[in-house]
């Protein structure tokens, strides 16, 4: 990769809460708050591009929409993805065929309805991208953005649960940074477990084995193991214990023997 798209302009706000006031237009022209995109309790991908981008923002939504199909969770139903244009000229015309172009990418089984490109104002875009940290520049003489490749996954509620860099991104990172964000609503209960012994490593870019997690899980497993083996003795001796008392019972009940 390119050295320019490793140096990110990033400083991490993790757990702090999205300003949700925020007023943007929709795709299809509709005025919305930040917070209408941030309904229920599936978690939120969070970039922040522009349609007429002319390399940065394709690399990294084709990598973040590559990554994410290959995710067994659906986007639109478990997640949503919400994509805000740092152009405040852009119009919700080209957000619409922005949005068009990747959803045709993901395939049919992702919900439009879960997917929102939002244009707005510059005080608008500002505000956001200073709550989620993100900082960029405008070029005069290119017109073009100068922006890092990065996006986040935030809760529910619209708080910053993760960062990722680059423009490719591992499936199974993804999977559990999507798990993580849910706290645990969606996934599976695999996956939940893989949370406990595993942490996100920022400088990897993955979540990795914590050896103290995996210890306590081992001794818990241990423990559980041990106790199974105590029943099951338990269980075979009290089997073996009935056996021979009926055996017995037989023995003194049979005819021409006497119990006294």
């Amino acid at each position: 990769m390119p050295a320019a798209l490793t140096e990110t302009a990033v400083v991490e706000h993790l757990d702090d809460k999205l300003p949700l006031d925020l007023q943007f237009v929709d795709d299809a022209g509709r005025a919305i708050r930040l917070e209408e995109c941030f309904q229920g309790d599936i978690p939120v991908v969070l970039s922040m591009n522009y349609s007429n981008c002319p390399m940065l923002c394709v690399l990294q939504l084709n990598g973040m929409i590559n990554s994410l199909k290959e995710v067994d969770l659906v986007a639109g139903k478990d997640y949503r993805i919400v994509s805000v244009s740092l152009d405040p000229n852009e119009k919700p015309e080209q957000a619409r065929a922005t949005k068009q172009k990747y959803l045709e990418s993901y395939g049919s089984t992702a919900d439009p309805a879960g997917w929102h490109f939002l244009t707005g104002p510059e005080a608008s875009i500002g505000r956001l991208s200073n709550a989620l940290g993100i900082e960029y520049v405008y070029l005069p003489k290119k017109k073009e953005y100068s922006h890092p490749a990065v996006f986040c996954m935030c809760t529910p509620d619209g708080r910053i649960s993760r960062y990722h860099y680059g423009i490719e991104f591992p499936q199974k990172t993804l999977r559990l940074s999507l798990v993580e964000a849910s706290e645990g609503k969606i996934g599976n209960a695999f996956d939940r477990f893989l949370l406990i012994c595993f942490h996100y490593d920022a400088e990897e870019g993955r979540y990795a084995p914590v050896a103290r997690n995996i210890m306590k899980v081992g001794g818990g497993l241990g423990i559980m193991g041990l106790g199974l083996i105590f029943w099951a003795c338990h269980r075979v001796a009290r089997s073996r214990a009935a056996r021979e008392a009926r055996r017995e019972e037989q023995r003194l009940g049979a005819p021409g023997i006497s119990a006294t």
